[in-house]
């Protein structure tokens, strides 16, 4: 690199300094900063935090220094090299699976091993026989074979259903063929695929005799494990450059009939008897379904992390950021921090107050997965009922499998959405210096993008939510209802409705939860009657059956937030002061949210023209002042390391300006050529003459 002058290595950015600004913000607020870390991550993870940030950051091969200025095959390359020497420190250091994801946390960027910790193992864990587990997952998790999971096609994502590889039982030899019949039958967007697994569960169309029993994984080897080249009549590759997510090779898949033995369908759940060519139906297919609710479970209780990265940088650089003076300040006052004006304060605390609403959330997601997860493991008593695995068969008086389905579909696609489109207003609320690389906002929200897509497209699942709401619903008019909580707020509102609600979302916490749950009502019995009793279309009702997603996901969320920050655990653990800011945060979660979607709320009778009125114009603006002195603790509490969030503008200690304009001068390689500027001169750089386009 080349050197920097020492006349400019001795300029300081004008006062007040970043540092000074960003203690005097500390030093206004009075929140338990260590005892919230504590109680939103627990001691003993920000204490394995710590221990890993200490292993990894000196350690040359995870330098950062460089991540945006180099090209995606040497990006690519530094990831291999990261995700192999994460592999090495996690044998030498005995690493747990949830220290091994802390890593690849703090690293900060997808690795091509990726897939390979997740899916692939996850899948082999969940749908594999213990035969199976011997072959394949006892060798995968000592990273002897490296797997993704091949679903999606070039043709068909969310429609697993209309996949178009195949693969067919031969009686004759007891193997099945998988078969790639049409380009668009190419598996495509599949991560660690591209370059680095030699194994895939493949996701194919089950024929037996000439007919089809729908999508089934099938674990099939694709390179050699010695040479790591394509194996016959397997085309395999890197599908390109993408917006982000560029240090991950997600890959296409083409076969050509090849041919696997018997024990490579994944068969816990369901098989081919080899003497009878028979299928095979599990005794209990709910368990398949069960389990693909693993990955959507994780999407929501991570979103409020994500979501807390671009928060922290924008809430710490928008109090170290001074522009223009308050037109109401007495003149000659010095500029204002872009933290005091309303409509930044507007875009940011809602935002700061979605983060804690979104972790609360994600592990009252979490405690619902674990506990369906228990319960579809227990053995089923004499005289229970059974029934089929898909959302379509499930019924709404069921169990509690349905009810995690619809969660886990709204609140991926709601949470999601709320990370990845608040990283974006964090973006831009950093002003200019938003739009570089340095500012760390950018390259993380590129990264999290497809997240509003894979899982699930965040649109398509809203379908799911609402077909479990219609049933729901008739259930309950039926006298069928059960005691879970969406059969209880649709009973509640038939029960009121007549009467109205009345609730006093101004003035009591329980009151914006009911008014919330009373909306999403509505919205579902709107919805059955435009159905039933009008016999509209499925497909006239989407954009209704996508509002009526959104407003349930929203009223999980307000229930899960107002639940945590009531709970015995947290006012048990805080102090009052930090309690209150808790429950401020609550209601600014939820009333901002009210007044976004106020039509709904006013048309249901939830609330008066007068509510929203006072709550927009006193009750969210007397908000925004009292959690403006705490916002700089509040993020502080989340402990997101300098070296993870790899910003200048959200360094702990302000020091924005020194930082940006020395990864602008120092660490920039451009920096280190020397044009030739001229159009005559075929030589691109100075004293390089064969230097060409």
């Amino acid at each position: 690199m080349h050197s920097v002058p020492d006349w400019v290595k001795a300029l300081k950015p004008a006062s007040p300094q970043g540092s000074d600004l960003l203690r005097q913000e500390r030093e206004q607020s009075n929140v338990a900063v260590e005892k919230l870390g504590e109680l939103l991550h627990t001691k003993e993870v920000l204490d394995r935090k710590k221990r890993m940030l200490a292993l990894l950051q000196y350690d040359e091969v995870f330098d950062k220094s460089q991540n945006h200025s180099l090209g995606r095959v040497e990006r690519l390359q530094r990831s291999l090299a990261k995700a192999k020497r994460l592999q090495v420190l996690a044998e030498q250091h005995k690493w747990s699976m949830e220290e091994l994801h802390m890593a690849n946390d703090l690293i900060g960027e997808p690795t091509p091993y990726g897939l390979h910790a997740t899916m692939f193992l996850v899948t082999l864990q969940g749908q594999g026989t213990p035969e199976q587990h011997k072959l394949f997952l006892e060798r995968a998790q000592k990273y002897q074979i490296l797997g993704c999971y091949a679903q999606t096609e070039l043709g068909h994502g969310s429609n697993v259903r209309g996949l178009e590889t195949t693969a067919t039982w031969n009686a004759d030899d007891k193997t099945f063929t998988i078969h790639s019949p049409t380009l668009t039958a190419s598996k495509w967007w599949i991560g660690s695929l591209g370059r680095t697994a030699n194994h895939a569960v493949v996701m194919a169309q089950l024929f037996i005799g000439g007919k089809n029993y729908g999508p089934h994984p099938f674990v099939v080897q694709i390179r050699d494990l010695e040479t790591h080249e394509p194996l016959e009549n397997v085309y395999v590759g890197d599908i390109g450059p993408k917006f982000g997510y560029n240090t991950m090779d997600n890959g296409f898949l083409l076969f050509n009939k090849v041919k696997v033995p018997h024990v490579n369908m994944l068969a816990r759940f369901s098989s081919v008897d080899k003497e009878t060519n028979k299928y095979v139906r599990p005794a209990m297919p709910s368990l398949v379904y069960g389990t693909l609710t693993w990955v959507r479970s994780n999407i929501v209780l991570q979103a409020g992390s994500v979501l807390a990265r671009g928060v922290t940088i924008a809430t710490r650089y928008c109090a170290v950021r001074r522009q223009f003076q308050d037109r109401d300040a007495h003149e000659g006052a010095s500029e204002n921090q872009v933290l005091n004006y309303k409509m930044v304060q507007i875009r940011l605390l809602p935002l700061l107050a979605a983060m804690y609403a979104l972790h609360f959330t994600g592990r009252g997601v979490m405690d619902l997965y674990q506990e369906n997860q228990k319960r579809m493991n227990a053995k089923p008593q004499p005289g229970q009922e059974t029934r089929g695995a898909g959302p379509e068969e499930l019924r709404a008086s069921a169990d509690l499998l349905a009810d995690l389905h619809a969660t886990t579909c709204g609140l991926k696609a709601l949470a999601s959405t709320t990370a990845g489109e608040g990283l974006e207003v964090c973006r831009r609320a950093c002003g200019g210096h938003g739009y570089s690389s340095y500012s760390g906002i950018g390259p993380w929200y590129a990264d999290y993008l497809p997240t509003l897509t894979w899982e699930g497209d965040n649109y398509m699942l809203s379908q799911q939510v609402a077909r479990y709401l219609l049933k729901s619903a008739r259930a309950v008019l039926a006298g069928k209802g059960t005691n879970n909580d969406t059969c209880q707020i649709l009973q509640t509102y038939l029960s009121r409705r007549e009467k109205g609600a009345s609730f006093d979302i101004l003035e009591e916490d329980k009151d914006i939860v009911s008014a919330f749950a009373w909306r999403t009502s509505h919205l579902t019995f709107e919805a059955l009657k435009h159905r039933d009793a009008e016999k509209r279309s499925w497909n006239s009702l989407l954009v209704d059956f996508y509002r009526l997603a959104t407003a349930h996901s929203q009223y999980l969320v307000v229930k899960n937030f107002f639940e945590a920050v009531s709970s015995p655990k947290l006012t048990g653990s805080l102090d009052s002061e930090t309690t209150g800011i808790l429950h401020k945060l609550f209601r600014l979660y939820a009333l901002n949210t009210l007044e976004n979607h106020a039509a709904e709320f006013f048309s249901s009778g939830a609330v008066t023209i007068r509510q929203i009125t006072l709550t927009r114009t006193n009750a969210v603006m007397k908000l925004l002042d009292e959690i403006r002195p705490h916002a700089v603790r509040l993020v502080d509490a989340w402990h997101i390391p300098d070296w993870q969030l790899d910003s200048s503008l959200g360094r702990h200690d302000g020091q924005v300006y020194d930082d940006l304009f020395k990864r602008a001068s120092e660490q920039n390689p451009v920096n280190d050529l020397v044009f030739d500027p001229y159009p005559w001169n075929k030589a691109l750089l100075k004293n390089e003459p064969r230097s060409k386009l």
